[in-house]
């Protein structure tokens, strides 16, 4: 279960996703999240979704790799379709069984927030898995630079999200070495209820906050001994430049943006509720 979060994970390939200026990605990335918001129709969806299935076949990334980032969000996932499917009142009653009624406009709601929330974590993944954490902070740093005008330590702060997405694959995998050593010895964490449960997961979690504390202080001491300071006068070994392919990726996007708002907005199209 523990090596199913891909969060923070990057898949190295040869595509042109990977090619992108980390700016571009993240840049991006933010239009597509903003589209899924600025439309609300079937036809809207279907442009999404040949959209990120383009983008997916470009990033050359394995499908079962996005497949396997939704599992973490599976739960989230069915409380939301669950609290809209029975909670949304609206159009037709569907069924009705007990308390519990389907309206016409909860099923539609619901379904759509699910394929919503799902492409919201798939496209994030696109990013993370194409960008490596040292991109992936000189693209914040750089989109965030006119901040430092009003005196926001943008280095920092960039830094600290790099630091912490590097993290989360050594963290995990981490727990998944504690869970293993701590079934071998004996320990069940499937059985019981939930406060059993709860109290099984002591072992992990103890050695667990001791390693990443220990991690985090290496990490201190060993930035300090080279005497790192960001910021201004630092120079990079990789500049970020823009090149010809990330200004087309921009056009991409903002037609794509386009063309979402006016379908999903201003095309009538209607099948069954949807």
């Amino acid at each position: 279960m523990v090596r199913d979060i891909t969060i923070g994970q990057y898949y190295p390939a040869e595509s042109r996703i990977h090619r992108l200026d980390p700016r571009v990605k993240i840049v991006c990335t933010l239009f597509f999240l903003i589209s899924l918001f600025i439309q609300n129709s079937l036809l809207g969806y279907v442009v999404a979704t040949i959209f990120l299935g383009a983008v997916i076949h470009l990033s050359k990334v394995p499908l079962k790799y996005i497949v396997k980032g939704l599992k973490p969000v599976v739960i989230l996932l069915l409380f939301t379709v669950a609290m809209n499917l029975f909670l949304t009142r609206g159009g037709e009653t569907l069924v009705h069984f007990w308390i519990f009624t389907i309206t016409e406009s909860g099923l539609r709601t619901s379904v759509f927030m699910a394929v919503r929330l799902m492409y919201l974590v798939a496209g994030s993944s696109i990013m993370t898995f194409t960008t490596t954490p040292n991109s992936l902070t000189d693209g914040i740093e750089k989109l965030l630079h006119p901040l430092n005008k009003v005196h926001v330590p943008v280095h920092e702060v960039a830094m600290m999200m790099s630091i912490a997405l590097r993290f989360i694959p050594i963290l995990l995998e981490e727990t998944d070495k504690i869970m293993k050593a701590q079934m071998a010895r004996g320990a069940d964490f499937e059985s019981g209820n939930l406060i059993q449960r709860a109290k099984a997961m002591i072992p992990i979690l103890v050695p667990l906050f001791v390693s990443a504390f220990r991690r985090a202080n290496d990490l201190a001491m060993a930035m300090e001994a080279r005497c790192y300071h960001g910021g201004e006068g630092r120079t990079k070994m990789k500049p970020l430049k823009y090149h010809g392919r990330d200004r087309a990726a921009y056009l991409v996007t903002i037609l794509y943006v386009v063309i979402i708002f006016v379908v999903g907005r201003f095309v009538p199209f209607k099948l069954w509720i949807f």
